[in-house]
């Protein structure tokens, strides 16, 4: 891990750090319509998952399960959605998207379907802590 990591400029401009997780940093997407989460590799240079060291990909996968657990549970979802496509921002990131058979897009992935709808102040700190109530449980245990 690289003690010098440097977000990829997009998922700066469109996310907020939530915490870091022992191999990733844990993005909240600026869209409310969605609770949409974002794990980024604090590992520079690396695009894909096969590029990851064989612990890391271990680490991650546990990352991203522990998280779609714990998004489906606060969150009461009908399916997580969890996709790696870097076809935007080539820095290895996964997206952990709670979907609802009544949401906008329903079936269709999210992306492009429909305008962002930022986080009001006080929407962002209620899903901050509802969110790391449950994290920080998990993470010092």
């Amino acid at each position: 891990m690289n003690s010098e990591f440097v977000l990829h400029p997009q998922l700066a401009n469109d996310c907020f750090v939530i915490t870091d997780f022992p191999l990733s940093r844990l993005l909240l997407c600026n869209d409310s319509a969605y609770p949409w989460f974002i794990l980024v590799p604090k590992i520079d240079n690396v695009q894909d998952i096969y590029q990851l060291d064989w612990q890391d990909q271990q680490q991650l996968l546990n990352e991203s399960s522990m998280l779609s657990e714990v998004l489906m549970q606060e969150f009461n979802g009908d399916k997580m959605n969890v996709a790696a496509l870097g076809n935007v921002v080539p820095q290895l990131h996964f997206h952990h998207i709670v979907r609802y058979k009544t949401d906008p897009c329903w079936p269709k992935p999210i992306w492009g379907q429909q305008k962002l709808t930022p986080y009001t102040d006080a929407e962002l700190i209620e899903v901050k802590e509802r969110l790391m109530s449950k994290l920080v449980a998990i993470l010092a245990s």
